[in-house]
């Protein structure tokens, strides 16, 4: 049963499962496993969105990771629901830049943060490519207030 987690001011919360084989021999959450999260969370609010990987009406989701950066500020130690809020700090023509928190589901306890950045590719050469205005649009409800676009 998922508890009510806490509302956020911008971006999107998502709550995504800890399964056992997440845990490390320490019984806290393998720190390879916190960018796991975050793409649990992504995959979640894009499928609701419309989007799937593979398929041709999502081509703007045809995108490589740039960058990922993350700061792991208190072991997740039990398997179960955590909270992902997840947001955009940046959109530009051909890339973006989410941001993120792995939060407990009551917002008291933040586990890690960070952000990754990415860019949109055209499958045929792999060469960066600007995002579709439907692409844009469905971006820009992620976009953090005040963040920037170019």
């Amino acid at each position: 049963m998922t508890a009510v987690a806490p509302s956020v001011e911008y971006g999107q919360l998502e709550i995504v499962p800890v399964y056992f084989d997440d845990l490390d021999a320490m019984g806290i959450v393998h720190h390879a496993r916190y960018a796991l999260l975050f793409d649990r969370a992504l995959s979640g609010y894009w499928g609701r969105q419309g989007y799937e990987i593979g398929a041709a009406q999502s081509e703007d989701s045809f995108q490589a990771v740039r960058e990922l950066t993350l700061s792991y500020l208190a072991p997740i130690r039990r398997t179960g629901e955590i909270a992902v809020h997840l947001w955009l700090n940046h959109l530009g023509r051909t890339s973006l830049e989410y941001g993120f928190r792995i939060r407990s589901l009551d917002g008291a306890t933040t586990y890690a943060e960070g952000r990754r950045a990415m860019v949109r590719l055209d499958p045929a050469s792999m060469r960066p490519t600007p995002f579709t205005e439907s692409g844009r649009e469905a971006l820009g409800r992620l976009l953090r207030p005040a963040a920037e676009q170019d």
